[in-house]
């Protein structure tokens, strides 16, 4: 009887973890915003100036499909997100002022908590990928021509899912990118820049 009831009692137990499990061939699409915060040591351009890049936040869209039982492959996409930056001498003071946009699409991996019984039914994840980021409409206060290299970097996924309805959740979530970018004027190479931003956002997310 003992050994039946053990049998039972797992037996239960897998199934449930497999009834509360995220499984493969689930879709969720997730729409929100994210505010990119960018490191605050951005490099130093033509040996002199060091550079400081404003912070940003814009609309964002993210896919995901369940390639296994709580492991998804996710993409991340934006409109535009738009930045002005500094250059500063070594006394603090402002020199040269810019501007750029960039479009930084992320592709992850993610292994989601699912049924570990967590309060609320709250749903962890964490992921690893690939950010590529390409710069366009650079600008800068002298007029010159101000070129930034696209960048391909690591990115770091962590966040929360809090479910509200069977289908539907609130995220919060935060990424780190690694973007760096060569940057260059009227041709000529003037140094790296190194944005290497923390991503904070909160989307509403829909299960198909």
């Amino acid at each position: 009887m003992k050994l039946q009831s053990l049998v039972l009692a797992t037996a239960a137990a897998l199934t449930m973890t497999t009834t509360f499990a995220i499984p493969a061939g689930t879709w969720t699409v997730a729409a929100g915003a994210h505010y990119v915060d960018p490191k605050s040591d951005n490099g130093t351009l033509d040996n002199i100036l060091s550079v400081k890049i404003d912070d940003d936040i814009r609309p964002t869209i993210s896919g995901e499909y369940f390639i296994a039982n709580n492991v998804g492959i996710e993409l991340l996409a934006a409109i535009p997100f738009h930045h002005d930056f500094t250059l500063n001498d070594a006394d603090g003071n402002k020199i040269l002022t810019g501007k750029t946009q960039h479009l930084p699409p992320t592709l992850s991996v993610q292994y989601h908590f699912d049924g570990y019984n967590m309060p609320l039914n709250i749903k962890p994840f964490v992921g690893v990928g690939v950010n590529y980021t390409t710069f366009f409409k650079e600008r800068i206060s002298t007029g010159g021509d101000l070129d930034l290299d696209d960048s391909v970097g690591v990115a770091g996924h962590i966040g929360l899912d809090i479910p509200f309805a069977p289908t539907e959740a609130f995220r919060i979530d935060a990424r780190y990118m690694d973007i760096k970018t060569d940057a260059s004027l009227d041709g000529a190479d003037i140094g790296e820049i190194d944005i290497s931003p923390w991503v904070y956002g909160v989307a509403f997310v829909k299960t198909f």
